[in-house]
């Protein structure tokens, strides 16, 4: 496996309202390896918005990358030069958004349907940005065949140059299903990606969708380049640093629950000097103790105590001192 295709291994998915810098700081608190992403934000946004609201993250996300919305390769470029700016280390082309809001701006899964608009996005993209620019998307949408969608749209984009590929290996209904059923109701098609990087050895494939357990990823990656996992891995974070030894071979021992609580409180601490509310970070971390005793205890605390108005940094550190010891010294 080549250095570009191991960058990929193991990433952690692009989630609209999830994935933002806060949750992205807490989930490098527990895995040191995983390719983390933004939620994905939409070019006009970055053009006439806060952009240091937007694009602004810590330097220990790295390494981290900026997913765009949109379809004007014009206003796709211009947001790409100033993500990368901001020193994102790639920028991710969203073809694989169902929702109402993005289909009525052009631009996400129903973009599988104008594969040249997106073939001409990149390219625009490519030439203005040094980093990589990559793409994220379904296998198809609506009443395609994704037997010939899929390899048409990827040998259309690798033509363009695009050489990473990330796929959602489900079709997007774009009429009749919500952007959650979306998630879990088309069925999963793993072999059409297996087929895929086999008969394109030549580019880097990464696995989306439905991938849930630690033995599952691994099992992937003796078929294709890399896996991105997204709710699984939000719900239950400590699942993070199993992922680091299972996909990466980092066998060191990951912070313990209570080193990263600590770590999340004094972030906390930080945030609140720009104004941010302790319940902006911490309702990212009700998973941390998944599955273990005291996790119930655990959640109450920070959604009760965590959003009351005088709330700060405390709430975490009384949240931790309720917590049986057995659940806070091991690995997160």
């Amino acid at each position: 496996m080549s250095d570009t295709d191991s960058a990929w291994k193991f990433c952690i998915a692009p989630m609209i309202d999830w994935t933002d810098r806060h949750c992205r700081f807490f989930h490098r608190q527990i895995t040191r390896g995983a390719r983390l992403y933004t939620e994905m934000i939409v070019a006009d946004a970055i053009l006439r918005g806060d952009r240091d609201y937007l694009l602004g993250f810590d330097a220990v996300e790295h390494p981290v990358a900026l997913q765009l919305g949109g379809s004007d390769p014009a206003t796709m470029a211009a947001a790409a030069r100033i993500g990368a700016d901001y020193g994102y280390d790639e920028i991710n082309i969203n073809v694989g958004c169902p929702s109402d809001r993005v289909q009525s701006g052009a631009f996400g899964a129903c973009l599988m349907r104008e594969p040249q608009l997106v073939a001409d996005c990149f390219s625009a993209m490519a030439d203005a940005v040094d980093v990589p620019v990559t793409v994220k998307c379904r296998i198809g949408v609506d009443d395609q065949d994704p037997e010939e969608v899929l390899p048409g749209f990827v040998d259309l984009l690798a033509g363009a140059g695009c050489k990473v590929f990330i796929i959602h290996a489900r079709k997007a209904w774009l009429q009749g299903l919500s952007p959650k059923a979306n998630r879990t109701i088309p069925p999963l098609d793993y072999d059409l990606v297996y087929r895929l990087k086999q008969a394109r050895a030549d580019l880097t494939i990464v696995l989306n969708g439905g991938i849930t357990e630690p033995d599952a990823a691994a099992a992937h990656l003796e078929r294709i380049d890399g896996v991105m996992i997204g709710r699984a891995a939000y719900e239950n974070p400590s699942m993070l640093g199993v992922l680091d030894g299972k996909l990466l071979g980092l066998t060191a021992e990951s912070a313990s629950r209570r080193a990263v609580v600590e770590a999340m409180a004094a972030y906390i601490e930080r945030q609140a000097q720009n104004g941010v509310r302790p319940h902006n970070v911490a309702r990212h971390m009700l998973g941390l103790f998944h599955g273990q005793p005291g996790a119930r205890r655990w959640r109450q605390m920070l959604t009760v105590e965590g959003t009351k108005p005088d709330a700060d940094a405390s709430v975490l550190l009384r949240a931790l001192d309720r917590m049986p010891a057995a659940a806070l010294e091991g690995a997160a």
